[in-house]
């Protein structure tokens, strides 16, 4: 897979490509006031009673909303208990000050589409995690865990055992990219987030609201998620984009350091000159259309609604077997949802068949095609009526929000 990193209207945009198709894409609208991720000393606003919530203020400008579940309160033995036993009203009170995680952004422009996607205010847990290439590192985790992506049995056994060497910390998640990795980059990387949150906590003081620090950019997000993909080159176009990929590849992957290029272009001037040059400009445009042709004519449609994102599959003209057409909108379902960002609860409508074989090969196939996204994705099986039900927690607005905020700029 190659990176590629450009700017537009002072938004960094990343792209993943591989085989000449965009397989992963993170871009930051400069108009984002608040970014999923950031951690912040917040302060207590009002307890709302009728969702069991609060609302804090972040940074004197922007409001998120804690509800009860994502409160995490130490007790006397050193243990984080998760909120939820008792009315949040009895845990917290407005004027207490609290150290929050947002789990989803904020974009000063377009409210109205981003209410629509994701509610006018940004949400934060207590519970708070800083993700590395091969650790996430949550402080409020008593033990170290195997991520629960890791679902190949002989792999988890191998990761079960490399939590050993981490045995003088706790809360390291092991990430899938951590999967064939020498325990010695797992303990460097463990010391490096614990001394981050370490430096971070001494923040936490004061009775004034205020951001920590931000949350991961959308050049960390590509290489982070990416990691345990086989990264070719890392293309840029400026100094401070090659400043920005390497200060994060020194920190958790110096190996990749020689393969961050800065690219001249003859048409620099142009907007996306890069994605232009790679011939990528056509498929960003068609992110924007509900549907997708495959390759030998069959369609997938995409249409949210309010309760779910409802997908369905056409053969139209192609002439292979359901299964073969089954299989292929399977990954390109999968790749979609990545692209665009999509999340929520999801319906899909494959070609129906009756053989029970190939129903439960397309959940294996389906359950296989998700395996690389960096959200995480439960696969739910096929109902009665053979629709397949998957849930999918995006962390950051869906392409066409973020897109449409960037345009009314």
């Amino acid at each position: 897979m190659d990176i590629l990193i450009e700017e537009l209207n002072g938004g960094v945009w990343v792209a993943g490509v591989q085989e000449k198709r965009l397989n992963g894409l993170e871009f930051d609208p400069p108009s984002e006031e608040v970014r999923w991720g950031s951690i912040y000393w917040a302060k207590v606003a009002r307890i709302d009673k009728a969702q069991d919530a609060a609302y804090v203020n972040l940074d004197g400008d922007n409001i998120g909303i804690l509800y009860n579940a994502d409160v995490r309160v130490e007790k006397a033995d050193g243990i984080f208990e998760k909120g939820g036993k008792k009315e949040i009203g009895k845990t917290l009170r407005p004027g207490q000050m609290v150290a929050v995680q947002a789990k989803s952004s904020f974009f000063a422009s377009s409210e109205q589409e981003f209410a629509k996607a994701d509610g006018k205010v940004p949400k934060v847990s207590m519970d708070i995690s800083l993700p590395g290439r091969y650790l996430i590192f949550n402080p409020m985790e008593p033990e170290n865990l195997v991520s629960k992506r890791v679902q190949d049995s002989k792999a988890r056994a191998q990761m079960q055992n490399m939590l050993e060497s981490l045995s003088d910390f706790h809360g390291c998640i092991l990430r899938l990219s951590a999967a064939d990795t020498q325990t010695d980059f797992l303990v460097r990387e463990a010391k490096i987030l614990a001394s981050m949150w370490q430096q971070m906590s001494a923040f936490f003081k004061g009775d004034g609201p205020q951001l920590i620090t931000m949350g991961p950019d959308a050049i960390q997000r590509m290489l982070s998620d990416h990691a345990s993909q086989s990264i070719s080159r890392i293309e840029v176009t400026t100094m401070d984009h090659f400043q920005m990929a390497e200060e994060w590849c020194d920190i958790y992957a110096p190996d990749m350091i020689p393969r961050i290029h800065p690219v001249e272009m003859s048409n620099a001037a142009n907007e996306f000159a890069l994605f232009e040059h790679y011939d990528l400009i056509p498929q960003i445009d068609g992110l924007m259309h509900p549907y997708v042709i495959l390759s030998q004519g069959a369609t997938i449609i995409m249409q949210e609604t309010a309760a779910f994102l409802a997908v369905d599959v056409n053969s139209a003209a192609d002439s292979r077997s359901k299964a073969e057409i089954n299989k292929e909108a399977a990954y390109e379902i999968a790749r979609q949802m990545r692209i665009r960002n999509l999340g929520g609860a999801v319906v899909i409508d494959f070609l129906k068949t009756n053989n029970k074989k190939e129903r439960t090969e397309l959940v294996k196939i389906m359950t296989e095609a998700v395996n690389d996204d960096p959200c995480t994705i439960q696969v739910h099986g096929l109902t009665n009526l053979g629709f397949m039900e998957m849930t999918r927690m995006r962390r950051t607005p869906e392409f066409s929000v973020r897109y449409l905020s960037m345009n009314e700029m």
